[in-house]
């Protein structure tokens, strides 16, 4: 979805947009990176659960700013901190997963 929604804005977008579409799927990309990290690390509950809240809060954000942005529904734009907060909160949980790990494995 990143891919689409980055393509769309790049050729298909009205500059009204553009920076909308733009910075959701740049978001959502490196958040499906970290999930995709997470699933291949050791998997404890952690882990797990940072990739699951890195992948739902870059998908809500990104749809929230293409849907704000394609649609003009100025309530999505109080969607998008909701997966804002889930991607910090990821962020944070593979943080605490890493260091958990080397604790662990000290």
């Amino acid at each position: 979805m990143a891919v689409a929604v980055g393509a769309f804005a790049a050729h298909g977008a009205g500059p009204e947009i553009k920076t909308l579409l733009t910075t959701g799927a740049s978001y959502q990309l490196a958040h499906a990176l970290l999930a995709l990290i997470c699933a291949v690390s050791p998997i404890d509950r952690p882990a797990a659960a940072a990739g699951w809240l890195a992948s739902s809060g870059g998908l809500i954000f990104c749809l929230a700013l293409a849907l704000l942005g394609l649609l003009s529904l100025p309530v999505l734009g109080a969607v998008a901190p909701i997966g804002g907060v889930l991607m910090i909160a990821g962020w944070l949980m593979f943080a605490f997963a890493a260091f958990r790990s080397q604790s662990v494995n000290a």
